[in-house]
């Protein structure tokens, strides 16, 4: 399968999950939704990696892809699901977008890379613009009533923080290990790690509320939002730079407005738009260039 293929139908079907979560999310408990989410999607792969044997893996093949698994789906996931029950959900993959500043950040602070300026400026534009979605609602609003939608974007920047360490830690270990097993043992570790909050949810929660739009977030997101697009994201990971993988996530916001505006009838407001300018301005200044879409990598 041609990797870029499998990055944009990874990137379409991330970028329906904000709206759809957020819908499934009136009706279901965020960690109940995460653990349903990634067990059932372990449960899928099971007979991919049932000949698998996991005492191949090295100490630091485990811990890397534990590592990846905490930040990119524990941390990752938990804080786009509290967000999203606080703040629009199609804010959520504007500020995903700013990925590459927040790994630019952490390549100059923890790496010591050399300081490219003109990446530095473009850095700042985009910053801004997500300051901008992050305190507008405050602003605009006052505090009382702004007061959840910036908590929950803020939410939505600890998520980025965790998807961006994601594909970092994993990728040298992508290029000797088939991404089956790796999948599994994350959607393992992540059910555990959700599984204590799940338990204290079910205090003041039960299954016998659950309704169509509760069933319609555990579907999508075991068939579709994990099993699918974490498989395609990881075949493409191993396949491409890891660098090239954040020109992808531009697919989300379009796709999340289109699913956003029926569903759960959120539209884009004025200081979304001003914030969104500016995340992409100043990734144009930084890149020279601005990747709108990566559907012409297909016909390279």
């Amino acid at each position: 399968m041609n990797p870029i293929l499998a990055l944009i139908i990874a990137n379409i079907i991330w970028g329906a999950a904000a709206p759809i979560f957020k819908y499934s999310l009136t009706n279901i408990p965020p960690f109940t939704l995460a653990f349903l989410r990634f067990f059932i999607a372990a449960l899928i792969f099971l007979p991919f990696i049932w000949r698998f044997n996991f005492r191949s893996l090295n100490r630091r093949e485990w811990t890397k892809t534990i590592l990846a698994s905490f930040f990119g789906i524990t941390i990752n996931i938990s804080f786009f699901f509290m967000g999203l029950q606080r703040a629009d959900s199609i804010n959520a993959p504007i500020i995903a977008s700013s990925g590459p500043l927040f790994l630019f950040l952490l390549a100059v602070f923890f790496l010591h890379e050399k300081i490219k300026y003109r990446t530095l400026f473009g850095m700042f534009f985009s910053l801004l613009g997500v300051l901008v979605i992050v305190f507008l609602p405050i602003l605009v609003e006052g505090k009382s009533m702004g007061k959840s939608a910036f908590e929950g974007n803020v939410m939505y920047i600890i998520a980025t923080l965790g998807a961006v360490l994601h594909p970092l830690l994993l990728k040298n270990e992508l290029k000797k290990l088939s991404p089956y097993p790796i999948i599994f043992i994350g959607f393992i570790f992540a059910s555990f790690t959700f599984a204590p909050f799940m338990f204290n949810e079910l205090q003041l929660w039960s299954f016998s509320s659950l309704n169509s739009a509760g069933i319609t977030g555990i579907i999508f997101g075991a068939l579709f939002s994990s099993a699918l697009a974490y498989f395609l994201f990881f075949y493409g990971l191993s396949k491409i730079a890891a660098q090239e993988v954040g020109i992808f996530t531009y697919i989300d916001p379009v796709v999340a407005i289109l699913i956003a505006i029926p569903l759960v009838h959120e539209y884009p407001t004025l200081y979304f738009l001003i914030g969104s300018v500016l995340v992409f301005g100043g990734i144009y200044i930084s890149e020279g260039r601005l990747h709108y879409h990566p559907f012409h990598r297909l016909r390279s």
